[in-house]
C-alpha cells in the first residue's frame, strides 16, 4: 500500500522521537510535542514562547500539515496536532478543540491593479479557464496560480469555499507553507496565492473578495465569506503538561496574544503586554 505524505511525515516524525526520554507529554516529561498545519503553527510558536517563560516545559513545534498533525497526534508521536481543517470521518477517536478563527486571504504582488474578485472569478483563475489577468480586470499577462501541497488545511479549506470540485489548473505551482506561498507571491508581479489572514504582511496585497475586505471584522460579522476554525486535536486522555498549555492558549491571555496577531478569539480576552 502507498503512504500518503502525510502518513510517511507522521511515521518519520515517530522514528525521530522514538527513545527520546520525555518527548511526548504522555510520558510525563517536560517536553511537550505539537505538530501539524503551517497556518496554525507561528500562532502556537507564539503561544509556547510566552507559556514557556513562566513554566518549566519545553515545546517542540513542528509544521508538517494539517493531515500530518492529525496522523503523528493518532501515533502517539506528537502530544497536540494543529489542524485548520475539521477531523475527517475517517479520524475518530480524537478530539478537535477550536482555539481562534482565521480567514483566507487571496493575494498578489502589490504592484497588482486587481483589487476584487468575486469567487466564479477566482475559480475561473485557479482552474485555469481563465488564464490571464486582463479577463479580471488587469494587466495582459499571464496569471501565475501559487498553491498548497495536498494534506494541507489551507488547502483544503480553500478547495471547500472556492473551487467545490473543480480541479486546480496543472500549471499551478504548489508550495509547502503559508510563508513559501507569500514569498513567491511577494516576488511575481504576475502571481495570485491564499494564505492565512494573519500571515498578510506589506510585502503581499489581499484581494476583496465578492467586495468585502478581509478584516477581522468582516469575519466576524459573517460578511467575508472564506473564513475557518484553527484547531489543537489529541487523543484523550489529555496528559496534565498538554492540557495546561491548552488551558494557557483558551485562557484570557491566550486568547488576547492570538487577537493581536489578527486571528479572532473564541473565549474571552483580555489587553496582556509582550514580555
Amino acid at each position: 500500500m502507498r503512504l500518503s505524505p502525510a502518513r510517511l511525515w507522521a511515521a518519520a516524525l515517530a522514528l525521530a522521537l522514538a527513545g527520546q526520554a520525555g518527548c511526548s507529554g504522555h510520558s510525563g516529561g517536560a517536553r511537550l510535542v505539537v505538530v501539524g498545519s503551517t497556518s496554525v503553527q507561528p500562532f502556537i510558536e507564539l503561544l509556547a514562547e510566552e507559556y514557556s517563560a513562566t513554566a518549566s516545559l519545553t515545546i517542540d513545534v513542528q509544521g508538517g500539515g494539517s493531515s500530518a498533525g492529525i496522523q503523528a497526534v493518532r501515533a502517539g508521536a506528537a502530544d497536540l496536532g494543529m489542524s485548520s481543517r475539521p477531523l475527517a470521518p475517517g479520524e475518530a477517536g480524537l478530539v478537535a478543540v477550536p482555539i481562534a478563527r482565521d480567514a483566507l486571504a487571496l493575494v498578489v504582488h502589490p504592484s497588482n491593479p486587481v483589487r476584487d474578485l468575486d469567487r466564479e472569478q477566482i475559480r475561473a483563475l485557479f482552474s485555469g479557464a481563465v488564464p490571464d489577468w486582463s479577463k479580471v480586470g488587469g494587466t495582459d499577462r499571464r496569471v501565475t496560480l501559487i498553491i498548497r501541497e495536498e494534506g494541507s488545511g489551507t488547502r483544503s479549506a480553500f478547495e471547500d469555499l472556492i473551487m467545490q470540485g473543480v480541479r486546480n489548473s496543472p500549471r499551478a505551482l504548489v508550495q509547502d507553507s503559508n510563508g513559501s506561498v507569500r514569498e513567491t507571491v511577494a516576488q511575481d508581479p504576475a502571481a495570485i496565492g491564499y494564505i492565512s489572514l494573519g500571515l498578510v504582511n506589506q510585502r503581499v496585497r489581499p484581494l476583496r473578495v465578492d467586495g468585502v475586505e478581509p478584516r477581522p471584522e468582516t469575519v466576524r460579522d459573517g460578511t467575508y465569506p472564506l473564513s475557518r476554525a484553527f484547531l489543537l486535536v489529541y487523543r484523550p486522555p489529555l496528559s496534565p503538561p498538554a492540557q495546561a498549555f491548552l488551558d494557557f492558549v483558551l485562557s484570557p491571555e491566550g486568547q488576547a496574544l492570538l487577537a493581536s496577531e489578527g486571528l479572532l478569539p473564541v473565549a474571552p480576552a483580555r489587553e496582556v503586554g509582550r514580555r
